[in-house]
């Protein structure tokens, strides 16, 4: 008996249906949904309506204008979608930036006819919502033993940080910024990670969504270190955009840029998707923070100091 269709539009889940070996029932996929390189295939049913090769301010002022006019970010190719006929969709319903939302899905779908695919949402805000996560996934398309292995695997790794930071005698303050222009302190599962993997976070609280900040808060904080990790952007576009945090008061006199203790990342495959490369992202933080104690091979492929 053939698996049930898929249809993902989310990066995240998309991960997770092929880190459990169910890629071959992916039907159509978002743009955004490019990992593993084998989903490339597959087709895409939405564009976005932002031009995301603008800089950070232009990329927000864009969406904060959809927004105020209650239009989302994503267009989809309904025809298309309708077309490949799923037998499951797969989204969120926690950021309308971060993929196409639940609501808008429902309201589409209501009026199609015959059999209508079964909508599975997703709300992660703490790192162990993960876990819950892809048990679900696994469940709903019928590889429940897969998706509970899957999470035994990734815990394992998890508890190897763990155990490595905790010899380290002193945890550094650690601030993750979101975006850069404004400034965005990372919240959700960030700072769950940033105290896994033996550091103390920062303005942000675990299971609060990510917030917007002033630089007076990161001058009176003072972090030991900087981890840049933008939504979005890939290493060398984080990089490049952290050059305008320089033209910041207070930046240059910040205890983590004076020690060359701040890091850019590649948000946009690990930090900013909450799928099985989170585990990925806490050994990148695992070797930021106690570079020497702890290495994964991640320095210089996806994460590097910015100056």
């Amino acid at each position: 008996m053939p698996g049930r269709r898929i249809a993902s539009f989310l990066p995240s889940a998309t991960e997770m249906v092929c880190a459990v070996g169910c890629a071959e029932r992916l039907v159509c996929r978002s743009h955004e949904c490019d990992y593993p390189s084998t989903v490339a295939d597959v087709p895409v049913v939405t564009r976005p309506r932002i031009d995301a090769d603008g800089n950070s301010r232009a990329i927000d002022n864009e969406v904060k204008d959809l927004a105020a006019k209650s239009q989302s970010i994503f267009e989809i190719d309904w025809d298309k979608l309708k077309e490949v006929e799923p037998d499951i969709i797969l989204t969120q319903a926690q950021c309308d930036v971060c993929a196409v939302s639940e609501d808008e899905l429902k309201a589409a779908i209501r009026d199609w006819d015959g059999n209508k695919p079964e909508i599975v949402s997703m709300s992660p805000i703490r790192f162990p919502d993960v876990w819950e996560d892809i048990r679900h996934v696994a469940d709903v398309i019928g590889v429940g033993d897969r998706g509970a292995k899957l999470v035994k695997e990734l815990k394992q790794r998890c508890v190897s940080v763990i155990e490595k930071a905790a010899v380290a005698t002193r945890k550094p303050k650690v601030l993750c910024l979101e975006w850069l222009d404004p400034l965005m302190a990372g919240g959700n599962w960030i700072p769950d990670m940033v105290g896994m993997s033996g550091g103390e976070n920062v303005i942000s609280e675990s299971g609060k969504h990510s917030g917007w900040i002033e630089m007076d808060h990161v001058t009176v904080e003072n972090p030991d270190v900087i981890v840049l990790l933008p939504c979005g952007f890939d290493l060398e576009r984080t990089v490049e955009e952290s050059r305008q945090l320089e033209q910041l008061e207070g930046w240059l006199s910040l205890k983590a840029v004076k020690r060359k203790r701040v890091y850019a990342v590649d948000g946009n495959a690990f930090f900013n998707r909450p799928g099985p490369r989170l585990v990925d992202s806490l050994e990148i933080l695992g070797e930021m923070l106690y570079t020497g104690l702890i290495e994964y091979g991640h320095e210089g492929r996806h994460w590097r100091s910015i100056y």
